[in-house]
């Protein structure tokens, strides 16, 4: 679990050090991001699951770790988040299994910690 723990504060350091840039660019494309992620027609939680999916088929493994972290505070359950998953599959074919491998065991550890704490 301290993967993800660690992959939240590398991504938050990260992001201070981009944002002290100061680079109009980069800023608004992060604030693009963070707004495309807000509660519209869409809730949050669709969008995550949406941001989940594309980061299987692409095979980015910080945006998976990302948006299945996401997903879970957003209250996904396990069926919604295989469902997505399945898609994924389709989509991406082959080449995603071992990203579906990955997000299984992320998913495994959120749920783990959610049963201790």
């Amino acid at each position: 679990m301290n993967e993800l723990f660690d992959l939240k504060k590398h991504r938050e350091e990260m992001n201070k050090k981009i944002f002290y840039l100061q680079n109009k660019q980069i800023n608004r494309l992060f604030a693009l991001d963070t707004r495309a992620y807000l509660d519209g027609e869409l809730s949050k939680k669709i969008k995550e699951l949406l941001g989940l999916i594309s980061s299987l088929i692409l095979r980015y493994d910080d945006c998976d770790k990302y948006h299945m972290i996401r997903a879970v505070q957003e209250g996904c359950t396990d069926c919604e988040i295989s469902e997505t998953l399945a898609i994924g599959l389709i989509v991406g074919s082959t080449i995603t299994v071992p990203a579906l491998r990955k997000t299984e065991d992320i998913l495994s550890k959120l749920r783990e910690t959610q049963s201790k704490g």
